[in-house]
């Protein structure tokens, strides 16, 4: 998953939008959008954070800009513990350019949970400009719903990503997720093959930019 095969890939599958949403850093987001503008000038690249907040849930954050996410990366990384990765167990965290040069390496582990509270996220993501919403709320680990039970409403999310939404609500299961936030189901992609496209699964916005996904997300259903 470097810069160049990220940007490359997603022209090759016809994607407008993605969003670069590493664990706990956005140090990649700017050689992504550099990668993308070279190799596919119409895609929109939206810098982001996945957030591991300190009830171990994870958080999509999203950004207007690389500035804003790189600082909102500053403040992500000074709170999360000072323990260093560990390269022969958990692999290099890379730092590339837009041609994926490796520029350097990220000292901690970035796996880990930070001191940002949940409760802490929207305000977190307004302070430079973005938002966020829980990430995989359908999963056994890392999800609002494993670590608190429900997704506390005080916190006025409007959007919430499912990862299986078929099996999520088969039978009617969960329905009051569905009547409540917006739906968003997203590759998570890892690895390259992941980020084949889904047409049936689009979001669909007057115009291809963070202004208007923003609207749309954060507009209560």
């Amino acid at each position: 998953m470097t810069p160049a095969t990220v940007a490359g890939l997603s022209a090759l599958a016809g994607l407008d939008l993605i969003a670069v949403c590493d664990h706990n850093t956005a140090g990649n987001v700017r050689a992504v959008q550099q990668a993308a503008a070279a190799l596919a000038p119409g895609l929109l690249v939206i810098p982001g954070i996945e957030l591991t907040c300190a009830e171990e849930l994870h958080m999509v954050c999203l950004f207007p800009t690389a500035e804003a996410a790189e600082a909102a990366g500053e403040e992500v990384y000074a709170a999360l513990p000072p323990i260093l990765n560990r390269e022969d167990i958990f692999g290099a965290q890379l730092l590339m350019d837009a041609e994926d040069t490796v520029t350097g390496r990220i000292p901690r582990l970035l796996s880990n949970a930070t001191a940002i509270s949940i409760d802490d996220a929207p305000a977190f993501a307004a302070r430079y400009g973005g938002f966020c919403y829980p990430a995989h709320i359908d999963r056994d680990s890392m999800s609002v719903l494993s670590a608190l039970g429900e997704i506390p409403e005080a916190l006025g999310f409007s959007a919430v990503e499912v990862a299986d939404p078929e099996r999520f609500f088969a039978g009617g299961r969960n329905a009051r997720y569905a009547e409540r936030y917006h739906i968003l189901t997203c590759s998570d992609a890892h690895r390259p093959e992941a980020l084949l496209p889904d047409a049936s699964r689009a979001i669909h916005l007057p115009e291809c930019t963070f202004a208007a996904l923003k609207e749309a997300l954060t507009t209560p259903k």
